[in-house]
């Protein structure tokens, strides 16, 4: 991650802007996480992003995640940075300058007051120009800056989303979920694989152990029955649950896995060798991976 300087505080007054990016005094304050591009014009970001635009749940999680400060602004005023105060910013961007209202704080560390500022980097307008981002409102993502209040540091150029009634409703439900949860077991890998036949034709169990940042005990079982689908669940704990189930769709534990398990299971995990037990294995991992569904991100 980029680290930069934090911006110092000047007046409105064009002149004294000019005069201190001349200085060099000014310097960009958000971070790049990597993330796909977006496409489509500024145009979208007058009104809250449709469907294919809109930052997903896991988007939403990693976000939120790495912010200390979630919060809605309505930008009361903006300054452009000439190119050759910006030279890292590609032509079809525009690094802004914004002093923005603070119009409702929906996560801090710490009590911000009633206005922030920040830089980020835009895309251009079709035109060529800056966009206008005055009097829109935007829920951002940032980190606090220590020692220097009303100055925020956005943790993604793109962590600064068009606010609207849809969008500030996932967000308000990601961090309930993020207050209310017991910390997600950051998942590693996969070890210690092991998958036996049952008695019967078309019967088996699987156990996957999932390594986690924390050590913390977690696995995956497949049990599979004639006659009936493939069922399938996680155990948080010692004793692996053969009735555990799955995690529900944009949950915390859905974001843990299907964004952080590997697309298949490492040689060394197996603990058996004969191939008939390995390939059993890797069907039903590769069922809890389709089960789960893809990790989808646009921003993060």
């Amino acid at each position: 991650m980029i680290k930069t300087n934090p911006i110092p505080r000047f007046s409105r007054a064009p002149h004294l802007l000019l005069m201190l990016l001349a200085a060099g005094v000014l310097a960009a304050c958000s971070t790049t996480l990597p993330a796909q591009s977006r496409s489509g014009s500024n145009s979208a970001l007058s009104a809250e992003l449709g469907p294919q635009e809109a930052p997903t749940y896991a988007d939403l999680v990693t976000f939120s995640l790495n912010s200390d400060l979630v919060a809605i602004v309505t930008v009361d005023d903006q300054a452009v940075f000439p190119p050759e105060r910006a030279p890292d910013v590609p032509a079809n961007r525009v690094r802004l300058y914004l002093e923005t209202l603070t119009q409702n704080l929906l996560a801090s560390d710490a009590g911000v007051g009633e206005s922030l500022i920040f830089v980020t980097d835009i895309a251009r307008e079709a035109d060529g120009d800056a966009p206008d981002l005055e009097e829109r409102s935007y829920i951002i993502f940032a980190k606090q800056i220590a020692a220097r209040p009303g100055e925020v540091q956005l943790i993604s150029s793109r962590a600064m989303l068009p606010a609207g009634p849809i969008i500030e409703e996932r967000v308000r439900r990601v961090l309930r979920q993020l207050a209310a949860a017991e910390p997600i077991p950051e998942v590693t890998g996969v070890r210690d694989v092991i998958s036996v036949p049952g008695n019967l034709v078309g019967e088996s169990e699987t156990q996957m152990f999932i390594e986690t940042r924390s050590g913390a005990p977690v696995s995956l079982s497949v049990v599979r029955r004639p006659g009936l689908p493939p069922h399938w669940g996680i155990s948080l704990g010692e004793i692996v649950d053969s009735s555990a189930r799955p995690p529900e769709p944009e949950s915390l534990s859905w974001y843990g896995f299907a964004c952080f398990l590997p697309d298949q299971l490492p040689d060394s995990a197996f603990l058996q060798s004969d191939r008939q037990s390995r390939e059993r294995a890797r069907a039903d991992y590769a069922f809890v991976l389709s089960e789960l569904g893809r990790c989808e991100r646009r921003y993060s």
